[in-house]
């Protein structure tokens, strides 16, 4: 689907990059923040019920990390579990550009309702419940969905196909480091979770 939304494609269907993107970032900025929002309701409910509730946070947003770091390389075989909707591509030709854009953005920016390819996705989702607010759920979906919609940015210069193939090659070849990347965010997010958690048990 990101393939579709770029300067080339945009004029042949007689709409405007610029809107049709803008509205895309603020669908998925909106869906991350909806989809946080509520995770972080449920995890503030869950948590007024638990005692030692911040300890409790802090060691699973570092088992989160972990697993999530784990997953994303594959360690063990490790595989990640995905649904195999994608979006609509017949949206294209049936509406404006801006509604597909937002649409498109928005189911983007909910994370799990199409094809998930990074372990972030899930591991955004469970950062937002055991933020334990709304508030904070909603923060962590604003900053998952503009994340999650930031690459369609790099599309902004593609006029000619062979300029498309050459930058869809290049983020294939990028794929890899990337994950490493994420999963080496994790490990170190993890490592501080565990360190504020072991603060809480042991002060002073």
């Amino acid at each position: 689907m990101l393939a579709s939304i770029h300067p080339l494609g945009e004029r042949a269907r007689r709409s405007r990059w610029g809107l049709t993107v803008t509205a895309y970032l603020l669908g998925s900025v909106a869906g991350g923040a909806g989809a946080g929002a509520a995770l972080g309701a449920v995890g503030s409910v869950l948590f007024a019920l638990l005692p030692g509730a911040g300890a409790v946070r802090a060691w699973s947003v570092a088992l989160a990390c972990v697993l999530a770091a784990a997953v994303e390389v594959r360690a063990g075989g490790l595989r990640l579990p995905t649904v195999r909707r994608q979006v609509d591509e017949d949206w294209l030709t049936r509406y404006r550009g801006w509604v597909y854009g937002a649409g498109f953005g928005f189911q983007l920016g909910l994370g799990a309702v199409t094809i998930v390819t990074t372990a972030g996705v899930y591991l955004a989702w469970a950062l937002a419940l055991l933020s334990g607010s709304v508030g904070r759920g909603a923060a962590v979906g604003v900053a998952f969905g503009a994340a999650r919609a930031a690459p369609i940015l790099a599309m902004g210069r593609v006029q000619r196909p062979d300029q498309l193939r050459r930058l869809h090659r290049g983020l294939q070849r990028w794929a890899g480091v990337a994950a490493r990347i994420s999963a080496a965010t994790m490990a170190v997010v993890a490592a501080v979770a565990v360190a504020v958690s072991a603060g809480a048990a042991w002060p002073g």
